[in-house]
């Protein structure tokens, strides 16, 4: 018999029915809702205040960063600041929330910064970053997630030349088997495996990142889970669809609830 993924599995507040599934199956939510950075500069207390009310009742949760031009390797070096300015709010506001874990997209853009480049500059940035940073940071764990990355080699590199354990990777499965992606969901396990700490599941047919319920795709989710959850047994996932009824019914269906 398979062992209950619950009490390892949040639902991303992208979801409608974030808070209802949540409840029903035990999971903890995925706070997205500061994706969008300018509800940092507008709508601070007000989305605060309504995340609080969503995550009542709920034990746990998982803070996502904003992600929209923000790049740690970025050529201008403004565009750096604005970057870490963007994560050091993040933790002030997952603080408030009580969140101590943190999604951060890596941030690889393909044929604007060549693979070397990325993860020399990324290393240098996150090493700047915790050192500057470490009153803050104090029990805080960011994780890298892959969006853009043609391989796992990249996150894989930074976080394992970073070496500290307030940087670790978040795994995106679907980002894993779209177009961008030149290595099959499967075999991005392996490479991540020793620092991964969290993983993002939704599907897609392998080209659009479409969000897609867990059995409705290309994925072999299945056995991603499977193979995960056997690597890597601490790693925690997190359902991101506009609508998550179907994916908790299949996780039902195959025994991982």
């Amino acid at each position: 018999m398979r062992e209950s993924m619950a009490k390892r599995l949040f639902i991303s507040t992208t979801a409608d029915d974030c808070r209802e599934e949540a409840l029903r199956c035990g999971a903890g939510l995925e706070i997205a809702d500061f994706c969008w950075a300018q509800r940092i500069d507008r709508e601070l207390e007000k989305t605060v205040a309504f995340c609080r009310e969503r995550m009542e009742g709920i034990e746990r949760a998982v803070f996502h960063a904003p992600f929209a031009e923000l790049a740690p390797c970025a050529i201008d070096p403004r565009a750096r600041e604005l970057a870490a300015s963007r994560y050091r709010q993040s933790i002030r506001i997952a603080e408030r929330l009580g969140i101590k874990r943190i999604v951060i997209h890596g941030g690889f853009i393909p044929e604007v910064y060549f693979p070397e480049y990325f993860v020399s500059e990324s290393i240098g940035f996150w090493k700047r970053f915790l050192r500057e940073n470490e009153a803050m940071l104090t029990g805080v764990e960011l994780m890298l997630e892959n969006v853009m990355e043609p391989s796992p080699d990249l996150l894989a590199e930074i976080v394992g030349e970073v070496n500290d354990p307030r940087l670790s990777l978040c795994l995106d499965v679907g980002h894993a088997n779209c177009g961008v992606s030149k290595v099959p969901p499967l075999e991005w396990i392996a490479p991540m495996a020793s620092r991964l700490s969290h993983v993002h599941i939704h599907n897609n047919l392998g080209e659009k990142d479409l969000h897609s319920p867990l059995g409705e795709g290309t994925v072999p989710m299945e056995e991603v889970l499977l193979t995960i959850s056997e690597s890597c047994p601490n790693a925690s996932f997190t359902i991101e669809n506009m609508h998550c009824e179907a994916s908790i019914n299949w996780l039902y269906e195959k025994g991982f609830l």
